[in-house]
């Protein structure tokens, strides 16, 4: 019919916000200059940005679904003219996954990250490391004879899932002080040691800074790194370290047991400390006991549950020795002794001796009659020492954070306890990476090489989403705005999986007619114009909106 008009809706959604980082910092093409030649009809980049848009979808689809995911997706707005979402096929993908193991993963992902840190404005000043791990099913056997020694072990180990009925793999992953940017990664044997995987990480992202931006960085890790090797490679190569010290140390004990008669706290009154610096076989270093008002709390919550167990556990053992006698006093003595043994050092144990005498003969005895034998009886009564449980709960409650930062001027203590808290960045970094909705949350790719393809594609989204969110909340800031969060309270650090969750339901609309192609954001907000703005021209663009 003359002048009929076509309508085709699409879901937009949040996507062109993860679109528009991905065209920022120029993902698909540094990947596709990567290799020129490279004659694939949807570029490595474009098929690259493909996964990292469904990763970030929060749908759960697997790498064979993501057509399907985009089916009802403006495809070509977001990946470029010519892509539809049939050509995502798994073939597609798994060519890509297969491009990016042999180009060498870590390296990689440096040079992307340090292009959009370049281009977000995101310093490195302090770089937090850790690693964990991932549960998955089947067999994986292991690299036999003549493969490539490249690929990772999927094989048991310690688990931070608690699932030693399955087999994992790993994952080194760094940050950054502020944002928590991902500035690294490296997918690892699913039974590495965090002493020598984090010593590796460490020193692999120092050569890349160096080479990258020259940025003396610090950089930060559990007490899985802490050891006195360790500590002095890292010393002679001039790396400055912040890291928890191991609690089991005789150092660590001796002066955690010490104490300090001048504790220092913050302004608030939180945070108490005091600090020593220590000659060890590895260099001098400045050493931080910390504990506070929350982990004394914890502290001494605890001890009161293992008291009031140890307690009546104690009380039903001598009870049981109670109930026992003995030929002679030696005899209940040493039974004493070994019963005894490992008792609590706050709980104590009275003991006292009864001597029952022992006569011939059956019935009652005569006054006058002379006892055979004495048999002895133990009597114990158990107490609790207040005043060690209140110790033994101050000395649980403090922690350990050691540095070869010697000058307070250059990191105080109250920082250098600061910097170390910022751990948490990297620990949430791998919260993300194990939502149940995230891409990942179930590992379906049958070769080790895919997985570790794949894990490059997994912290690839941390880095796209944690971007997002830098900018806005830097913007929000400078510019003293705000947005209502789940409670509809104004707030200046929202997090983007909530700005996600606002942007559902905003539309594409495609109006095809004789005249030509119209297309419409449908369902915009206030609020989503708002965020756009704050972003950038660029943001504004995808969803059509003139500055």
């Amino acid at each position: 019919m003359e002048g009929a008009e076509d309508y085709v809706n699409e879901r937009l959604d949040h996507l062109g916000l993860v679109a528009g980082v991905c065209h920022e910092i120029g993902l698909a093409t540094w990947l596709d200059t990567q290799e020129p030649g490279n004659r694939q009809h949807v570029s490595v980049g474009t098929a690259t940005v493909a996964m990292v848009l469904n990763g970030l979808g929060f749908s759960n689809r697997q790498l064979y679904l993501v057509p399907q995911f985009f089916a009802n997706k403006p495809v070509e707005h977001l990946l470029g003219p010519g892509i539809s979402a049939e050509m995502l096929n798994d073939d597609c993908l798994g060519r890509t996954l297969d491009w990016l193991y042999a180009h060498d993963l870590t390296k990689l992902f440096a040079g992307i990250a340090t292009r959009a840190r370049q281009v977000f404005g995101i310093a490195a000043q302090q770089v937090h490391v850790d690693t964990t791990s991932f549960s998955v099913s089947g067999e994986y056997v292991g690299t036999q004879e003549g493969e490539d020694a490249t690929v990772i072990a999927i094989t048991y180990g310690y688990s931070r899932d608690h699932r030693a009925d399955l087999k994992q793999w790993m994952l080194a992953l760094a940050t950054t002080h502020d944002g928590d940017v991902p500035l690294y990664m490296q997918p690892l044997d699913g039974n590495s040691s965090d002493k020598v995987s984090l010593l590796a990480a460490i020193t692999t992202i120092q050569r890349q800074l160096r080479e990258a931006d020259g940025e003396a960085s610090i950089y930060v890790a559990d007490n899985g790194v802490y050891s006195e090797a360790n500590m002095k490679q890292l010393n002679q190569a001039g790396v400055k370290w912040v890291s928890r010290v191991s609690a089991t140390l005789t150092e660590a004990k001796t002066l955690v047991q010490e104490g300090s008669g001048s504790w220092q706290q913050s302004a608030d009154g939180t945070v108490h400390w005091f600090s020593r610096e220590l000659e060890l076989a590895q260099g001098p270093e400045r050493w931080v006991v910390v504990y506070t008002q929350e982990s004394l709390a914890r502290s001494q919550q605890t001890m009161q549950r293992q008291v009031g167990k140890a307690q009546a556990s104690w009380e039903q053992k001598c009870w049981h020795l109670g109930n026992q006698r003995f030929a002679c006093e030696a005899d209940a003595r040493t039974a004493a002794q070994r019963e005894l043994k490992g008792k609590p050092a706050w709980l104590e144990i009275q003991t006292d001796l009864i001597t029952y005498p022992q006569y011939a003969g059956k019935g009652r005895p005569r006054k006058d009659a002379p006892p055979v034998s004495h048999q002895w009886q133990i009597v114990a009564a158990v107490s609790v020492n207040q005043e060690q449980v209140a110790q033994e709960a101050m000395r649980k409650a403090c922690w350990i954070v050691g540095t070869n930062i010697l000058e307070p001027t250059t990191l105080s203590d109250y920082d250098l306890i600061a910097t170390y808290k910022g751990q948490g960045g990297a620990e949430r970094g791998f919260r993300f990476l194990k939502d149940p909705l995230f891409l990942a949350s179930s590992v379906f790719v049958k070769k080790p090489e895919r997985i570790m393809a794949l894990s490059f594609i997994m912290v690839l989204c941390l880095l796209i989403y944690r971007l997002a969110e830098v900018r806005l909340r830097s913007r929000l800031a400078q510019t003293q705005q705000t947005i209502p969060d789940q409670l509809h309270q104004p707030t200046a650090r929202p997090t983007m999986r909530w700005v996600f969750q606002c942007f559902e339901g905003v539309e594409l609309l495609h109006i095809r007619s004789v005249a030509g192609t119209q297309s419409l954001v449908l369902r915009l907000q206030p609020m989503h114009c708002l965020v756009l703005a704050l972003l950038g021209p660029r943001y504004e663009r995808l969803y059509q909106i003139s500055s």
